[in-house]
């Protein structure tokens, strides 16, 4: 019994050595960076609580597309793509043009689903 304990004990003793040895990285994070992450996510939930009005809703579920769907593929969408659908956005007349803001959104899902990117529309098929 006594040999066994002590080859737990070592073997413990070991593998936490070996655990404590682990690779760490740090780097310092500018201000600007700070800055830019933010305004992702600033972005992202600007065009996520455009795609939650309801009005938006019902224009692009009556061309195809479900809310679930573009969520999803703003979740995926490079921060170009979002600041360019954004501005695009804030160019769009006050009084909010629905309509324009769903064929916007649906014009990206098309471009995409034809460069391979998304695969909603079953009748577009990706450049090859």
């Amino acid at each position: 019994m006594k040999s066994f304990k002590r080859t737990l004990a070592l073997i413990l003793s070991i593998s936490l050595f070996s655990i404590s040895f682990g690779h760490a990285h740090a780097a310092i994070v500018t201000n600007d960076q700070i800055i830019h992450q933010a305004q992702q996510e600033i972005d992202k939930t600007t065009l996520l609580t455009m795609i939650n009005h309801l009005d938006v809703q019902e224009q692009l579920l009556s061309m195809g597309v479900s809310s679930t769907d573009i969520k999803e593929r703003i979740k995926q969408m490079t921060q170009e793509e979002i600041a360019q659908l954004n501005s695009q956005l804030d160019n769009l007349p006050a009084g909010g043009d629905i309509l324009g803001i769903a064929v916007l959104i649906f014009i990206v899902f098309v471009v995409t689903d034809v460069i391979g990117a998304t695969d909603l529309f079953p009748f577009i098929h990706p450049i090859k």
